[in-house]
């Protein structure tokens, strides 16, 4: 990873062009909203001023300085240095919720497919001889064995309740389940829109013990990894079916395995298939599936790139994943955006050196997120190179990008 000077200070908001490095292939949908006039793309690392990717693995990459944001088309960023990116005073934005439809509709593929056995039956239908005076007989005899349950009147146990977990809860309601649900991080947002007939468990084992169905939908943390395992995974009711939609270290897959030897597990459904679960015939792996539709696709990149063109052009940052939601109308042409540590006093001085420089606060916002704090100045006059330097030089501040209004 390149280098970054203590403090970097920038006009070039001013210039008539941005150039976006596109590491994958992102819809044209959400490109088409980059103006010609005032954006370039290019698959070729230059003087990049953003990033669009999706699930190209960035660790590792050497940035130039020029970068000034990644915007992930899609929710994980698990792929993206996030820590590193902080540290340089980048923002890494995701479009959370964007796919979320697509994913609710293949835990319900998944769910009725384990129900009903449709994997193995698949497989036994295969199987057959093309033989028009046995094929019969043998359909007859051999469908029995994958005999399956209805939906409705079961349980279904979700753990995680942001956007796909309650998209999932309603349409399992609406199939005649019961569901349980459990997030102890749940967003106002999700409360209001999550159905008042899910029962809340206290605990992820509570969510395991009372479902015949557990579908997890949380992102991949330290606090995640495992989050099913050997500990836990017996609380499940014999012949329970587990599904894992989110991120494959959520599970642990000895576990798993453990737990369809013992019958404790009818299906493991994932969107992981790997070495170690491969060819198992009581689990259903998808190849990455969970976004890919074009629906979602679109929504992703649409959604991602209207965030980095907020930010380019005026500062705004909402579905940063290592930065402070931050949000001012524009009431002046000349506006300052700085990144700085979240340390004290950190405004006071950026304040006082704007007033030393002669500059007229017209209106300001200041917002922190942990280690990371971000502010929004807008000024009555121009800004000079040398005074965005001054305040470059404050120890702590990582960014500062001078927004003068486009008007060409």
């Amino acid at each position: 990873m390149a280098e970054p000077t203590p403090a970097a200070s920038s006009a070039k908001a001013a210039a008539r062009r941005f150039e976006v490095l596109v590491l994958n292939q992102i819809s044209a949908k959400g490109l088409a909203r980059l103006p010609a006039e005032r954006y370039a793309t290019t698959k070729t690392p230059q003087q990049p001023d953003a990033v669009l990717v999706r699930s190209a693995d960035m660790h590792g990459m050497l940035l130039p300085p020029s970068v000034q944001a990644i915007a992930r088309a899609g929710a994980g960023t698990n792929n993206i240095p996030v820590a590193a990116m902080s540290a340089r005073g980048i923002p890494v934005f995701n479009a959370p919720g964007a796919n979320a439809n697509a994913v609710k509709e293949l835990v319900l593929a998944a769910m009725l497919m384990t129900a009903r056995n449709l994997p193995s039956a698949l497989r036994f239908v295969a199987a057959l001889q093309a033989d028009d005076a046995g094929m019969d007989k043998a359909v007859e005899e051999g469908k029995k064995a994958f005999a399956g349950f209805e939906l409705a009147g079961h349980t279904l146990g979700i753990v995680g309740l942001g956007k796909i977990g309650c998209l999932v809860a309603d349409a399992a309601i609406k199939l005649g389940m019961d569901v349980w649900g459990f997030d102890p991080h749940i967003t106002v947002d999700a409360a209001w829109s999550l159905p008042a007939q899910v029962k809340r468990a206290a605990s992820v084992a509570e969510v395991l013990k009372n479902a015949d169905f557990v579908t997890l939908h949380v992102p991949l943390l330290d606090a995640t990894r495992d989050l099913v395992n050997g500990d836990n995974i017996g609380l499940m009711r014999a012949g329970a079916v587990l599904l894992n939609f989110s991120r494959e270290g959520i599970v642990n897959e000895a576990a798993v395995l453990a737990a369809l030897a013992a019958k404790r597990l009818a299906w493991y459904a994932c969107d992981f298939p790997s070495p170690a679960l491969h060819g198992h015939p009581q689990v259903l792996a998808l190849p990455h599936l969970g976004a890919s539709t074009l629906e979602a696709e679109e929504n992703c990149a649409v959604m991602v790139v209207d965030q980095l063109r907020d930010y380019l052009e005026h500062g705004v940052i909402a579905n940063a994943v290592n930065f402070p939601t931050v949000a001012m109308a524009r009431e002046s042409a000349f506006r300052v955006a700085i990144a700085n540590a979240n340390v004290p006093n950190m405004l006071g001085q950026i304040s006082t050196a704007m007033a030393s420089a002669g500059l007229n606060i017209h209106n300001m916002v200041n917002k922190s997120r942990g280690d990371m704090a971000y502010t929004l100045v807008d000024v009555d006059s121009p800004v000079s190179e040398r005074e965005l330097a001054a305040i470059a030089a404050i120890s702590g501040v990582l960014v500062v990008r001078y927004l003068p209004l486009h008007t060409g």
